[in-house]
């Protein structure tokens, strides 16, 4: 299982000082170091972390792969398409929310996506979105030709360790084994730690995990370098 490393909380620290430290950039190298096999940053309408500066900077220095997420708005296409990011997600935006609160409807947005994939024919990116544990949604993600999507795995996180988590638990396998047999790229994230990644590792057919808040914090104490090592050494391929 391959691991995608989001540094947008580095940024949250740097701009929580309007400072220019610490470097979501510099953290991105460290993580590639240690072994990560991607990077993913969301650039938010409201740049309240990531800046269009660190987005730039990461295109030239990733060596693995740079994966954006990113709302389904001209001005996001506009900036995919100038910069060419590897890999683009498409995610739900609210201003007010702490953090991305559950998956895209794919479905409430088909012509809007559809839009999008057409202005960025041409163009070297793969496309694909972040979704809830729902048939419906993986079928209308079929139907638009999107490469990937990213199982919401959020409410699983909030939930464990308690029982009601088996339940989340068993509605991601479903997700994934369908989407699967679909001949879909399975990838998985959100609210995952270096706890409640266990039970998610087991299951077959995940792609890759992108995980950012759990490795930042751990980073605050250990460094990125250390903390990526850790998180490898619990889902990685070895």
């Amino acid at each position: 299982m391959k691991l995608g490393v989001n540094v947008d909380h580095v940024a949250t620290i740097r701009q929580a000082r309007a400072s220019k430290v610490p470097d979501p950039v510099e953290a991105a190298l460290a993580a590639e170091l240690a072994g990560a096999d991607g990077i993913t940053v969301h650039l938010r309408s409201d740049r309240r972390h990531i800046q269009e500066r660190d987005l730039r900077l990461l295109r030239e220095i990733v060596k693995t792969k740079l994966n954006l997420e990113m709302a389904v708005t001209d001005e996001m296409t506009k900036i995919a398409a100038e910069i060419e990011p590897h890999s683009i997600t498409l995610v739900p935006e609210k201003p007010d929310e702490l953090t991305t609160e559950g998956g895209l409807d794919i479905k409430a947005n088909m012509n809007a996506i559809e839009k999008l994939i057409k202005k960025l024919e041409g163009k070297s990116i793969i496309i694909g979105a972040f979704i809830d544990t729902d048939i419906e949604q993986i079928d209308c993600a079929v139907k638009l030709g999107l490469n990937h999507i990213e199982i919401n795995t959020g409410k699983y996180a909030e939930k464990w360790p308690e029982r009601e988590a088996e339940e989340e638990l068993e509605k991601i396998k479903r997700s994934v084994d369908y989407a699967l047999q679909k001949e879909l790229i399975v990838n998985g994230g959100h609210g995952l730690d270096y706890k409640n990644v266990i039970p998610i590792r087991e299951i077959t057919g995940i792609n890759e995990l992108n995980i950012g808040h759990s490795i930042v914090a751990r980073a605050v104490i250990v460094g990125m370098y250390e903390a990526v090592c850790e998180m490898l050494a619990l889902i990685g391929d070895f």
